[in-house]
């Protein structure tokens, strides 16, 4: 099992959840983040006061999946939220040792398999 976390645009996190969807990827976590790296930020005027804004709001993707569809998963992510312009984010991708449905007890690649799409974010 591999963990992918995309660190994409606010705005591309519909596009990417409907790519996952299709795929039948729909084990999702997604939290608002704040980070810089190429983009380095924007300058404002606040209050009459010119301030440098290094932090950008960017939305962090998680999802954990079976070693055999880490590349299709990997290339819906980047095709869904590329834009073309600097800050578009990062894909990572992770080594996960094990995994454990809490309800059951289940361990291992059966807890993160979907035997069909489940068609979430609509």
């Amino acid at each position: 099992m591999k963990k992918v976390e995309a660190v994409i645009r606010p705005e591309r996190l519909q596009a990417v959840q409907d790519a996952l969807d299709a795929l039948g990827a729909s084990g999702l976590t997604v939290t608002e983040v704040m980070g810089c790296g190429r983009q380095r930020g924007y300058t404002e005027t606040y209050r009459g006061t010119r301030v440098h804004i290094s932090l950008q709001r960017k939305v962090k993707v998680e999802a954990v999946v079976v070693d055999d569809r880490v590349e299709i998963v990997v290339q819906a992510i980047a095709g869904a939220a590329r834009s073309g312009e600097v800050g578009d984010g990062k894909v990572f991708i992770l080594p996960v040792e094990d995994a454990v449905r809490v309800r059951t007890g289940e361990r291992g690649d059966d807890t993160i398999r979907h035997v069909a799409p489940e068609h979430w974010g609509h």
